[in-house]
């Protein structure tokens, strides 16, 4: 029947498609000036005020246009106002509706590992953004990453998406020593030190740590400890216990030639060892339901009370509880120590971003000024856009000292006490992240809140690429997206059922269940499939 519907989702995006192509084109730009390689076009038309829906596919997502400062100074600036658009509830949901229904807005921001991005592209819902830009702004060309660009170039010659947090190869050997991993391994700094400072690399301290910490710690402000958190549960499992946990552990990606997938239960004997220790901490009670059924927010208001003793989380969420916990007292703050190890003893290999990034921005063929958008993109990426965006306003939220750009000390102390008040009212440091270029920052040297610094600091020796295994979904409605959607799903049911096992032999019979439903399901040729795709990658990165 799954496969039914993917076929039917997919017949209904090729008709999509050709029915667009007998269509007049709606995306004209009538009145608009376009740009030239010497002048952007968004200066052009900085008088003539126009609106974008811009998609957002992250339901967490709270952010408005038009009630920050920084927000309406863009506008004043550009004459785009901007209106955001985030799913309510299911993000896939919210977007293959729009997608199987013809109504993508203007602009859409996504996660670049969705398989959502082929579907649009495949359906000719979006539009190339070199031929745009080639159109209406070969400014464009002047601003945006080349690498960047090269890795986004699609089979028929066209780019259709523009990363954020993007790092290439180059940003690697120019900020070595400089770049940070968004994955760590949380305690809460007084509770950790109040039992002694612990060694919690291996199993039995593991476990260790945890009981003293629910002994002498049995309730925070009159609610129960959660001795472990980490992030959600989903119907594909949880990131803390797949890609975190193998990075700590530093699981080999690749074996004799061939790509290994640490998300979806690879069967590795560390990664077993360790998934029965949090069985064990689960069945004494030191890992609670609330982390089965916690979602991101719940997870979010929980951290800020302090109630979690250690998590297995990615810093960069927990700026805002970070934040709260250090204005009441700044010992209560969550540090970063080392976590998990494998039994050799290797250091973590945390992930740096990579050439992919986080997200990719596209624009849809339904877009009511194709002109203005790839305009106000090339705007974005540029060098005055990042100011704009990450700094704010010259003079009045940040000053130039030596050549170097300074928050000033108000705006720097509300964004140090008070994170979510500053993205509201102020909006600086990348509150508006879609097109945030993270490395050009770097050549400001990074200076982070006492109560940021140590978590982000501290992942600094151990950050690697991991650019090369970027990319590996497969077509959607091909044969290997099928198994991999298949594996995925098995994967999130189980994993709590391992977890919550009554013995180590119940959690051996999950798991030998599991690997061989793997197999059975095809996932050789899931394997086969995204080894050619790391081979591609090393050649497009010249490894």
């Amino acid at each position: 029947m799954k496969k039914i519907m993917v076929m039917l989702l997919c017949l209904s995006f090729a008709l999509t498609a050709v029915s667009a192509k007998g269509q007049k084109d709606s995306t004209a730009s009538s009145g608009t000036v376009a740009g030239t390689e010497n002048e952007p076009g968004w200066k052009l038309n900085k008088d003539k005020p126009i609106q974008f829906d811009w998609y957002i596919n992250f339901s967490w997502f709270a952010r408005q246009w038009g009630q920050s400062e920084v927000s309406k100074y863009i506008t004043q600036k550009t004459g785009v106002d901007v209106r955001f658009i985030v799913p309510a509830g299911n993000e896939a949901e919210k977007l293959n509706s729009m997608i199987a229904g013809d109504t993508l807005p203007d602009i859409i921001t996504l996660g670049w590992w969705e398989g959502q991005v082929g579907m649009m592209i495949d359906s000719g819902l979006v539009l190339p953004l070199n031929k745009l830009a080639d159109e209406y702004d070969p400014y464009f060309f002047k601003v945006a990453n080349p690498e960047k660009l090269g890795w986004y170039t699609k089979a028929d010659g066209n780019v259709y998406g523009y990363p954020n947090a993007s790092y290439t190869p180059d940003d690697y050997k120019k900020y070595k020593g400089k770049l940070t991993s968004n994955e760590t391994f949380l305690v809460r700094k007084d509770m950790y030190e109040a039992i002694g400072s612990p060694d919690m690399t291996t199993p039995e301290g593991f476990l260790a740590a945890l009981r003293a910490a629910k002994e002498k710690f049995p309730t925070v402000n009159n609610q129960p400890l959660i001795p472990l958190g980490m992030q959600e549960f989903t119907e594909i499992g949880s990131t803390s216990l797949g890609v975190y946990l193998n990075h700590f552990l530093a699981t080999p990606m690749e074996v004799n030639g061939k790509y290994q997938d640490v998300s979806v239960g690879i069967d590795n004997p560390d990664y077993v060892r360790w998934l029965k220790t949090f069985r064990k901490a689960a069945s004494e009670g030191l890992i609670p339901m609330d982390v089965f059924v916690d979602k991101r927010s719940q997870i979010e208001e929980k951290a800020a009370q302090g109630r979690y003793f250690c998590m297995m989380y990615q810093n960069w969420d927990m700026q805002a509880a970070q934040n709260a916990l250090y204005e009441k007292d700044p010992d209560s703050i969550y540090i970063a120590v080392p976590g998990p190890e494998d039994s050799r003893k290797d250091n973590p290999k945390l992930a740096g971003s990579g050439i992919s990034g986080w997200t990719i921005t596209l624009i849809s063929k339904n877009c009511k000024d194709k002109a203005r958008a790839i305009q106000f993109l090339t705007y974005l990426i540029s060098e005055e856009g990042q100011m704009d965006t990450n700094f704010g306003i010259p003079g009045k939220t940040y000053t130039v000292e030596d050549g170097i750009p300074k928050l000033t000390p108000e705006v720097k102390k509300i964004d140090s006490e008070d994170k979510n008040k500053q993205e509201t009212e102020i909006g600086v440091q990348y509150t508006y992240w879609m097109l945030m270029d993270t490395a050009w920052q770097q050549q400001w040297g990074i200076e982070y809140a006492p109560s940021l610094a140590e978590p982000q600091l501290w992942t600094r020796p151990y950050v690697m690429s991991y650019a090369q295994y970027d990319n590996m979904t497969a077509k959607p409605g091909s044969d290997e997206a099928l198994i991999y959607d298949a594996v995925q799903r098995k994967w999130g049911e189980i994993l709590p059922r391992l977890l919550l096992a009554k013995s180590d032999s119940e959690f051996d019979t999950i798991w030998t269940d599991f690997q061989t439903y793997k197999k059975d399901q095809g996932w050789d040729k899931v394997q086969t499939y995204q080894t050619s795709v790391l081979n591609s990658n090393k050649k497009k990165l010249g490894l």
